[in-house]
């Protein structure tokens, strides 16, 4: 199927921050692709979405290539270290609120995983991309440079976990001059990290693994953390083959390798025949309750999504864990605490492996092109958020932005966590065999999803999203 014989999506953004959207926006004006927009948007979550992912951060984008028809997967998420001579030391740790729920963190250098966003930014552009690259990380410099507003959504959010973002240089970053934590509509200054991008818009990503900014990576963890130059030296990104499942008519492409299955979980809800929302029909509702049910996991991350006039479209999550604490001097860089993020490791992981992640952005064919793009953030709400996101679309022909704002559920052991809005039949389904933990409102901790369907693009309320055609 050529690119003129299908049905595209309207060239539009979603992501979780104004700034992050706008960054696309402005790239798509100025003649770009879907992976020029979305390695700007990327770049640019640095400055916009600090309290959920960076530089140092790791991550995973599907793209699909309307011209071809194809679907592909790159894995840029942090690897393992421990390929050098250095030792850990002893780690810190952090107990954080997310949700109502105590959660405990492994935070300093020795959770510092080998970071994968600068290489997977770069892969994507050189394999897709159309523009420059120095014109394609303008957008971050500039968002770094002057600085970028701090929503209520994510002030929400900092209020839970600021004793790991303001250690060291953080202190710049969330503290007002007064010591208290910036508010929202507060810029957030990034000291340095323009600097930083500009020398990767000039040097490329092997600056950021061979040159000067890995020389300050490593002064900045030499005391107890295991990252070395070997490590960077050796990280790629990788293509990955991507995985289908077939339903409702259509075809869902992800990696497929996701630490909870995303496409496992589809079918089995897709087996019960008939589904809807489970905000109303309480089938779906019982069903999802069932297949979700596992003990929640919280690593933090951001999605974005982006489609151009082309038929091209890119879904990338990334994220930067909790966040170590730990910053990379004269370059504004908060160092990932991945390896303090104890639910992404579920087996024996030697140096140099992938950790593994719940991160699965997709895309939606059917026999007329692309469908959905569409991802998701919130650790162990990625699954749940991105589902019942999905079913709205795929099962009641809701459009993004509709499906994105419907309430949401979460599956805990002995529980079910809601937002507010599910109907009395669902409600008194549910609550014949789990306690109900209803929440007042929109809650973040529910998952931030990014979607783009042929109606338009929606982006997550719940995180402070912005969505927006071109």
């Amino acid at each position: 199927m050529t690119a003129a014989s299908q049905t595209l999506l309207p060239a539009s953004v979603a992501a979780g921050h104004p700034a992050t959207a706008q960054a696309g926006i402005d790239i798509l004006r100025a003649g770009g692709n879907a992976a020029d927009a979305a390695v700007a948007m990327m770049f640019t979550t640095a400055a916009s979405e600090p309290i959920f992912t960076g530089l140092h951060g790791g991550g995973f984008a599907t793209y699909y290539e309307a011209s071809t028809g194809t679907v592909t997967c790159l894995d840029f998420f942090v690897a393992v270290p421990g390929l050098g001579d250095r030792r850990a030391g002893e780690p810190t740790h952090l107990v954080i609120n997310l949700g109502g729920q105590d959660i405990n963190y492994i935070v300093g250098a020795p959770s510092i995983a080998v970071p994968g966003n600068p290489a997977g930014g770069e892969a994507l552009h050189r394999r897709f991309g159309r523009l420059d690259w120095t014109q394609v990380l303008a957008p971050s410099i500039a968002a770094a440079q002057i600085g970028v507003p701090l929503t209520e959504a994510h002030h929400a959010v900092l209020l839970n976990v600021a004793p790991a973002m303001i250690p060291s240089d953080g202190a710049a970053v969330f503290l007002n001059p007064d010591g208290e934590l910036r508010r929202a509509g507060d810029l957030l200054p990034h000291l340095g990290m323009a600097d930083a991008l500009r020398r990767i818009a000039k040097h490329g990503a092997a600056d950021f693994y061979t040159g000067e900014i890995a020389e300050r990576q490593l002064a900045a963890t030499e005391d107890g953390g295991l990252l070395s130059a070997a490590d960077l030296a050796a990280y790629r990104a990788v293509e990955l083959t991507p995985r289908r499942l077939e339903t409702a008519g259509r075809t869902i492409w992800a990696r497929g390798n996701d630490l909870d299955n995303i496409l496992g979980t589809m079918a089995q809800l897709a087996a019960i025949g008939e589904v809807h929302h489970p905000s109303w029909h309480e089938p779906t509702a019982r069903r999802l309750v069932q297949v979700l049910r596992a003990f929640p996991k919280h690593s933090e991350t951001t999605n974005l999504v982006v489609a151009d006039g082309d038929g091209n479209a890119c879904a990338l999550t990334t994220s930067l864990g909790l966040g170590a604490g730990v910053w990379v001097r004269g370059y504004g860089i908060h160092m990932n605490s991945m390896l303090g993020e104890t639910e992404l490791v579920r087996e024996q992981l030697q140096p140099g492996d992938r950790m593994g992640s719940m991160m699965t952005p997709l895309c939606i064919t059917d026999d007329q092109g692309l469908y959905v793009a569409a991802g998701a953030a919130g650790g162990g709400r990625i699954r749940s958020g991105l589902i019942q996101t999905l079913v709205g679309m795929l099962y009641d022909d809701l459009s993004a932005a509709d499906a994105v704002r419907m309430p949401r559920l979460n599956a805990l052991p002995d529980a079910v966590r809601m937002e507010p809005g599910f109907s009395p039949d669902v409600l008194n389904a549910l609550g014949s065999s789990d306690e109900l933990l209803v929440n007042e409102r929109l809650n973040a901790y529910f998952g931030g999803v990014s979607a783009i369907g042929r109606t338009g693009p929606g982006a997550d309320p719940r995180r402070g999203g912005a969505a927006a055609l071109l």
